[in-house]
Order: structure tokens, then C-alpha cells, then sequence
């Protein structure tokens, strides 16, 4: 069965880093994306940035130049490297694979729609 699993959240100091991992399996694409997305309770479904199966990289303004998206693909996991974190950050960070993943806002993260699939959600939380 497909399956998507993150790791890696927790807390930090404004200004810090934490990386979050995101692990696939089961599942036959041959072409796709890992995306992250994050949200806040009672906000919605923010797009964080995205990987395809190429390699090619996207994020949104907000994180641009300061997180970085990668693969390792002989383990089918994506990491997000997030650097100089701000207490606006702290939300709920997700992923998910799809054969195309939007790169705009949600109306809420997690699973439940006619395509893809989503993990549980990995807490992160920045300090100020």
C-alpha cells in the first residue's frame, strides 16, 4: 500500500534550522512530484515547495533562499532543509506525492482528495 511518512519536525529558535524528511513507498509513478505544504489551524493549506522526479525544484516566494528541497532517491525520500526560521513558520508541515502537485494554496492539507497521496503532518514549532 502507498505511503507517505514525515520526520524530522520539532522546535526551534527564530533564526534556526530543523530539516524534515519525507519517505515514500509503494508507490508505481513513473514520473511525479513530493511537494510540502504547511498549515495553520484555521488558515489554509499553504504550498511550501515541490521536487519532481527530475529533479527540477520549486519554491514559494516566502522560502525561496532560505529552504532547500532534495532527494535521494535509491531511499525515495525528500528532504526539506529549512534555514533562518521565523515564529510565523510554525505550523504543521506536510507532504505529498502526486503525478503533479499544485504549487498554490489549498483550501486544507491532508489526504482525502481524488488523487495523490498525503502524510500525517509533522509538527513544527519557532521560538522567537
Amino acid at each position: 500500500a502507498m505511503r507517505v511518512v514525515e520526520s524530522g519536525g520539532g522546535s526551534a529558535q527564530a533564526g534556526g534550522s530543523l530539516r524534515l524528511s519525507c519517505t515514500a513507498s509503494g508507490f508505481t509513478y513513473d514520473s511525479f512530484d513530493i511537494g510540502w505544504y504547511r498549515q495553520v489551524p484555521g488558515n489554509e493549506c499553504e504550498w511550501v515547495s515541490s521536487i519532481s522526479s527530475g529533479g527540477d525544484t520549486y519554491y514559494s516566494d516566502s522560502v525561496k533562499g532560505r529552504f532547500t528541497v532534495s532527494q535521494d532517491g535509491g531511499k525515495n525520500t525528500v528532504y526539506l532543509q529549512m534555514n533562518s526560521l521565523n515564529s510565523e513558520e510554525t505550523a504543521v508541515y506536510y507532504c505529498a506525492i502526486d503525478y503533479s502537485l499544485p504549487r498554490s494554496p489549498l483550501r486544507y492539507c491532508g489526504g482525502g482528495r481524488k488523487s495523490g497521496y498525503w502524510g500525517q503532518g509533522t509538527q513544527v514549532t519557532v521560538s522567537s
